[in-house]
Parts: structure tokens; sequence; C-alpha cells
């Protein structure tokens, strides 16, 4: 057999000197996107994903009726059970896990699991509903987990402004509240980068 010069020729952990160095890996951060039932968090996570993204959807059958309140004017039939997982590389030394909680109550025990190491969430509203995002919010302050208020401008329109939702939700000066629409990839990409600018802060906090 000739013996091979190139320099990206690898035996074991050898490298030929003078080859380049291989390149780092992305730093994986895992971000939350997180809100009540049917407010948009499957949609926001197959919108931006650059993979295929891995759901969990069961078809809604008479029995959860009563149960699972899918809104006003929604063609919605299936549900999350378990969790939205997609991906997105922000650049060459960022990439983004992102997790979607189903959001139903009776699935709330799987919350702890899904939120273990990550950095920060994105609590999705529906101004109809904005009742349903309560435990969301709540969860998030007693975790002490960065997070955003994300307003899923439903057909690009919002039953009331973000200061009125910021009131309703009685959530603190310092936490975000944003609109966005869940169907584009650009606009859930503005809305995940607001997220990551929070958990930056306050990684500079904990360090200061």
């Amino acid at each position: 057999m000739d013996f091979d010069p190139s320099a990206n020729r690898v035996v074991g952990t050898a490298r030929i000197p003078g080859a380049p160095a291989p390149k780092k890996a992305p730093v994986p951060v895992k971000i939350i996107v997180a809100g009540g039932f049917g407010v948009g968090k499957t949609t926001t996570v197959g919108a931006i994903s650059e993979i295929s993204p891995l759901t969990t959807e069961a078809e809604m059958t008479s029995e959860s009726i009563g149960i699972d309140n899918v809104g006003q004017a929604t063609t919605k039939t299936t549900t999350t059970i378990a969790m939205d997982f997609g991906v997105l590389t922000i650049d060459q030394t960022l990439k983004l896990y992102i997790f979607g909680t189903p959001g139903q109550t009776r699935f709330a025990f799987m919350w702890d699991d899904l939120v273990k190491g990550a950095l920060g969430a994105l609590v999705v509203v529906d101004t109809n509903r904005i009742d349903d995002c309560y435990p969301a919010v709540d969860y998030f302050e007693r975790a002490g987990l960065p997070f955003v208020v994300g307003v899923n401008t439903f057909n690009g329109q919002m039953g009331y402004s973000l200061d009125e939702v910021r009131w309703a939700l009685a959530v603190r000066e310092d936490v975000p509240v944003i609109s966005y629409d869940a169907r584009f990839r650009a606009s859930v990409r503005d809305a995940l980068l607001v997220v990551l600018d929070q958990a930056l802060d306050k990684a500079i906090r904990m360090k200061a």
C-alpha cells in the first residue's frame, strides 16, 4: 500500500506537523419554547429548525372535549404529548437546541426534565387566552430561568397591546414582552435572539 502524504491523514490521535487544526465544534445552547395549549409552540419550533423537527403529536379525540381548549377559529386536530425538538445553527460558534414543552396541565410533570440545562425560554402567548400562560410565567420565575414573553400574532393580529399583555401577566420590567409570528422563520429567529440576549445578561451579572 502506498503511503498517503496528505496533511489530513490522521493516525490515531497523531497529526502530521503543519496540518490545520480541526475546527472547534459550536457551543450547544438549550432553549425552551413553552406556553399554554395551542398557542403555537410546535409551529414555532418547526418554523426555525434546520432539521426536520422531532414532534410527538397525537390525534385529538372526543375524549379531550371539555379538557383541551383549542381556542377560537382553529383547525388544530393534534396535540403535543411529550415535546418538540429542533436545531438552529447561529454561526460557527453557537448552535441552539430548541425544546418545546407540552401545553396541557396533565403533562406538566415533564417540564422539570425538559428544562434541565436550559439557558433561557420563550413563553408563547395567545392574546385570546392569556390566562393559559400564567403557569408558564410562574414556572420560569420560580426556576430563576431567563425568559421572554412572545405574543404570537395569529393571522398577523393581536387582541391587546404589548403593554396590556405585560400588565395582564404581571411580569417584571426586565422581562422583554415582544410580538412575533410563529409561522415565519425570520420572526422566530428574532424572538430567540432576544432570549439569548437575556441569557447572556444573566451570565454577565452572575460573573460580576
